[in-house]
Formats: structure tokens, C-alpha cells, sequence
């Protein structure tokens, strides 16, 4: 099973950057995929960026130009870079990881969240 490490988040004024990470240590046959995702106060979580096992990546367009997703060489450790955030980037962030078990299927695993909060 794979259970995600998440780091980075905390306070930041608006205009400036955070780094999060998340880490997937554990038994797999391959990562397929890694995505961030964000859950506002009383909003539904939604979709911020996502970066195939072949380094195709994805965002949501108020993110763009803005945010970066990445991973490291061994790919199973996902970043997300932000800047130029501003207030409506509060919220808490989640990665979510697509990988092959060990078993043959297919399943996501969730990363525990970490709040960011960007100030006026």
C-alpha cells in the first residue's frame, strides 16, 4: 500500500511562494500518475494540476503560468511550485497519486492535506 507524505504549506502573503511536496513510499508496480487537488472553505475540492508517468502535465487555467508540477528523477515524489499567489489560493491542498498495486490494479491514493493560507 502506498501512503503519501505531504510537506510544505503554511502562511504566505499574497504575491509570494510556496513549495509542496508529497512523497509515495511503498509497494507498487508503477506510478501513473500524480495530481494536486484544493479544497477552499464551503467549496467543493477541485483540480489544480496533474503530471503523467511521462511528464505530461495539466492545470486549471487560473493556475497557469503560476504553478508548476513536477516530480523528482525516481517519480514518486511530486512537487508543486506556486507563486504569485494571491488570497484566492487559500485553501487546503491535496495530492492524490494513480498507481499500479502490486496485486495488477489500478488504484488512487490521497495525501492527508496541507493548508495554505495566502494573506492580503
Amino acid at each position: 500500500q502506498v501512503q503519501l507524505v505531504e510537506s510544505g504549506g503554511g502562511s504566505v502573503q499574497a504575491g509570494g511562494s510556496q513549495r509542496l511536496s508529497c512523497a509515495a513510499p511503498g509497494r507498487y508496480i508503477r506510478i501513473n500518475n500524480m495530481a494536486w487537488y484544493r479544497q477552499a472553505p464551503e467549496t467543493q475540492r477541485e483540480f489544480v494540476a496533474l503530471i503523467e508517468y511521462n511528464g505530461v502535465t495539466n492545470y486549471q487555467d487560473s493556475v497557469k503560468g503560476r504553478f508548476t508540477i513536477s516530480t523528482n528523477d525516481a517519480k514518486n515524489t511530486v512537487y508543486l511550485q506556486m507563486n504569485s499567489l494571491d488570497v484566492g489560493d487559500t485553501a487546503v491542498y491535496s495530492c492524490r497519486v494513480n498507481y499500479i498495486a502490486p496485486q495488477g490494479w489500478t488504484t488512487n491514493t490521497w495525501g492527508q492535506g496541507t493548508q495554505v493560507t495566502v494573506s492580503s
